[in-house]
């Protein structure tokens, strides 16, 4: 099982940084809006490995609230390019 969750760990942090590499380089706000989403899904797996590891059930709230949140800032990232103001109308 230790292996197991050290090889998740290892994905999940190779996968942060493929992430955050989209979320510097861009090139639009949309790819960085999907990158910033997709680093609080990563982040959400690691607290959840790190539950498991720790046998400690708190962390499993943290997991909970910290995906709410995120999903509540990609709806406000939405309806921010939704209104049109960041929007290539060529």
């Amino acid at each position: 099982m230790e292996y197991a969750l050290l090889l998740g760990f290892a994905i999940l942090c190779l996968a942060l940084l493929l992430a955050l590499w989209r979320l510097l380089k861009g090139p639009t706000l949309p790819d960085r809006v999907v990158a910033l989403e997709l680093i609080a899904s990563i982040t959400v797996g690691v607290i959840g490995l790190y539950a498991i590891r720790s046998g400690r059930d708190a962390y499993i709230d943290v997991t909970m609230v910290l995906a709410l949140t995120a999903f509540l800032a990609a709806i406000g990232f939405a309806r921010y390019l939704e209104k049109g103001s960041h929007r290539d109308n060529h």
